[in-house]
């Protein structure tokens, strides 16, 4: 899977669990599709992923997006390689 940065300050944007409170952290959207979606077209999904990566000012490549949604269609692992600056 693809390779994201993301500022130690911004990690409420990326995790759920972390301790910020940011809104609505881009895991916990992708959990959700992943429970919601499996199986679904990957152009069904590939919009609701950018959505939610721009909601949470994350910049992912449109290759990065396109792999999470089949994964999420497919029922496939999802591996994210993130660096934390």
């Amino acid at each position: 899977m693809g390779d994201i940065r993301v500022d130690r300050r911004h990690l409420d944007r990326l995790l759920a669990d972390s301790a910020g409170t940011y809104g609505v952290p881009y895991q916990r959207t992708f959990t959700e599709l992943a429970e919601t979606h499996r199986g679904r077209p990957v152009t069904e999904i590939l919009p609701l992923l950018r959505r939610a990566a721009d909601r949470a000012l994350l910049e992912f490549t449109h290759a990065d997006l396109r792999e999470q949604a089949t994964a999420i269609s497919t029922g496939a692992p999802c591996v994210l390689r993130v660096t934390v600056t």
